[in-house]
């Protein structure tokens, strides 16, 4: 009986890509698989059929020799007179590269890895902004997991040692065969991890690590800011079954301030000052992160007039110039006046009325202003 034409076999045609190939024998495998058809011989023989095409038109020297020579290309030196599911490679090793990506196959033989990286932790740690600006040395404490000392992080008694599991061989993983397919697990004995401590260790029952709280130093570098990590290599939890610990991240957070505000590598402030300074100029002294500082209020200064020291902010932590001091002062209206200073300021208020326009151009702008629009409105 003469074969059926492979890219028939597949329904797919003779420009097809890896890809499509691929995509159409998982299409008829799953179509005409035993499980799916019980005691049906035409869907086995044609289940057959699909994984002998897919054998050929997968790998690209086969393909090409079936190409060029059809069945006589591929049936005694193409696939060596091993039939399906013979030799090295067969319909195992197809199946699980086809359909491995669902079922979790993890390659063919090889030995899982049983070292494991301990988890990163992270820690938040609030400063002043004196310190963030500064730079500081702080102690933290830690809880975490740290590798077992008794057994050296193995879990083993000390004097024995995890023996290799005897149901997956090391792998951690068993292959199930069902039928023609073959499916792969977590190996039920060693929990996936492809050894087995027969004697654990009595301190740390087995698990290599243990709970602990540890004090660490932490140097906090000058000009960090709120968002800001600094990184701790290999001070997270023990790894396990020997492997690397992870890192700890300090996730840097500056609290308020009770006179500045900070806006990157700059600084800001309110400064108040009285009507009389504002009106004839006059110094004010000006905190800073490290001193105190001298500033001139020129004559009729306005409130919300914005002051800028140069230099006087923040060096940022990753280089670059320092910010600056910007200082807004805030006119402060006084309160809790005697009778003799309210008289006063009535006397004062009788003498700027005189000369309003001039004395108070803003003011009279804006009076000016309105007057105008009520006057449009009618």
């Amino acid at each position: 009986m003469s074969k059926k034409d492979f890219y028939d076999v597949l329904g797919v045609d003779r420009d097809a890509s890896d890809r499509d190939i691929k995509k159409a024998f998982r299409r008829m495998a799953m179509k005409y698989h035993p499980d799916r058809n019980p005691d049906d011989k035409s869907a086995e023989e044609a289940f057959k059929e699909v994984n002998e095409a897919y054998e050929v038109l997968s790998d690209q020297q086969k393909k090409a020799a079936y190409d060029q020579y059809g069945h006589a290309g591929v049936d005694q030196n193409g696939m060596g007179g091993q039939g399906f599911g013979g030799g090295q490679g067969g319909f195992g090793d197809i199946f699980g590269d086809v359909f491995g990506d669902i079922f979790g196959q993890q390659g063919h033989g090889g030995r899982r890895s049983h070292v494991q990286r301990g988890a990163d932790l992270r820690y938040t740690m609030d400063l002043s902004l004196e310190e963030a600006v500064r730079g500081c040395e702080k102690t933290i404490t830690v809880p975490t997991l740290v590798a077992c000392e008794v057994c050296d992080g193995t879990g083993a008694k000390p004097g024995t040692s995890a023996k290799t599991c005897g149901t997956c061989g090391g792998i951690g993983q068993v292959r199930m065969q069902q039928g023609f397919f073959s499916v792969q697990q977590t190996c039920p004995t060693c929990h996936g991890e492809g050894q087995v401590v027969s004697d654990p260790c009595t301190s740390c029952h087995g698990q290599g690590r243990k709970q602990q709280t540890k004090k660490l130093s932490v140097k906090i570098p000058a000009g960090v800011d709120t968002g800001d990590r600094i990184r701790l290599s290999g001070e997270g939890e023990a790894g396990g079954h020997g492997g690397p610990s992870g890192d700890l991240f300090v996730q840097v957070n500056v609290r308020d301030h009770a006179i500045f505000e900070r806006d990157g590598k700059h600084l800001y402030c309110e400064v108040p000052i009285s009507f009389i300074d504002a009106a004839l100029g006059g110094e004010l002294e000006v905190p800073t992160l490290e001193s105190r500082v001298k500033l001139k209020i020129p004559a009729e200064t306005q409130t919300g007039k914005l002051f800028r020291l140069r230099g006087k902010g923040i060096k940022p932590v990753r280089g670059g110039s320092v910010g600056d001091l910007l200082v807004r002062v805030i006119v402060e209206t006084p309160v809790n006046l005697n009778s003799k200073q309210k008289e006063l300021l009535k006397q004062f208020e009788t003498a700027m009325d005189e000369r309003q326009k001039h004395h108070g151009p803003k003011k009279h702008g804006f009076f000016d202003s309105v007057k105008k629009f009520f006057e449009d409105m009618t």
